[in-house]
């Protein structure tokens, strides 16, 4: 296994999370990419994970916490880390170790950075970026939002524990239409597919439903709602992760068309 830096060659694959093969993901726009140009010369971290056979199987990203959803100073926050583990397209790369080897490229690389601490975000059920996991790697919990817990691992005797930002308001309706809000940070794929879903199912209700879109890598935007990513029909937030079909989010737009007078 060897650890690399994000190369020229391997943009378009980190875009993609690695799925190159799925249609699906390709739905995500270049929300990605753009994000990518903001934060390339921002501190931003990306490294990725090769096996014996030189394939692509995993990733990591990872910003100045200034930048991310939780607050905290001379700290970094990952983003994302990611192995690959579908038997389609590019294979299972999976309980091989790239994980481990990931995230331990990613601490000498901040601590040689100077920074104090490496933050992560983990779900508190067992599935997806599991916290379980990042506290069997000796990550300490430090906040929680309904499920997703924050935890981080310490360098300096002088760093202060992070924290999550909070939600600090919501969208609100339209007695005359139904109102799509869509929250983008662009650092997410997944959250770029449920942007342009979204879009594009509320567009298909022509003068019935309104689009908005907002787009929090702007940190003073993002600090004004509190809400990185996120979708909202409405007043009422619609689960995004896993991204709900296009299906799935018409037809929760079409049952609030129906009730419009």
């Amino acid at each position: 296994m060897k650890i690399i830096d994000l190369t020229e060659e391997h943009k378009q694959l980190y875009f993609e999370c690695l799925e190159d093969w799925s249609d699906e993901i390709k739905e995500g726009g270049s929300h990605k990419a753009c994000w990518y140009e903001k934060m390339k010369d921002k501190g931003l971290g990306v490294k990725l994970a090769k096996d014996d056979q030189d394939n692509i199987g995993g990733m990591i990203q990872y910003i100045p916490i200034e930048y991310s959803p939780a607050e905290g100073q001379d700290l970094y926050f990952i983003s994302c880390i990611w192995v690959h583990g579908y038997k389609k397209g590019r294979g299972n790369f999976q309980k091989k170790g790239m994980g481990k080897a990931l995230l331990k490229a990613a601490e000498e690389d901040v601590q040689q950075r100077g920074a104090k601490g490496l933050v992560a975000w983990g779900v508190s059920m067992p599935f997806w970026m599991r916290a379980s996991w990042y506290k069997k790697q000796g990550y300490k919990k430090v906040d929680n939002i309904k499920g997703a817990v924050l935890l981080w691992k310490s360098y300096a005797d002088d760093a202060a524990p992070p924290r999550w930002v909070k939600p600090k308001k919501k969208p609100l309706g339209d007695p005359g239409k139904v109102i799509v809000t869509a929250f983008i940070n662009g650092s997410c794929t997944a959250q770029g597919m449920v942007y342009e879903r979204a879009k594009r199912a509320a567009a298909e209700f022509k003068d019935h439903v309104e689009f908005r879109g907002i787009d929090t890598s702007d940190r003073t935007v993002f600090l004004e709602w509190g809400r990185y990513d996120g979708l909202f029909i409405n007043d009422k937030q619609v689960r995004t992760g896993p991204p709900p079909s296009y299906k799935k989010i018409r037809k929760k737009i079409a049952k609030q068309v129906k009730k419009l007078p």
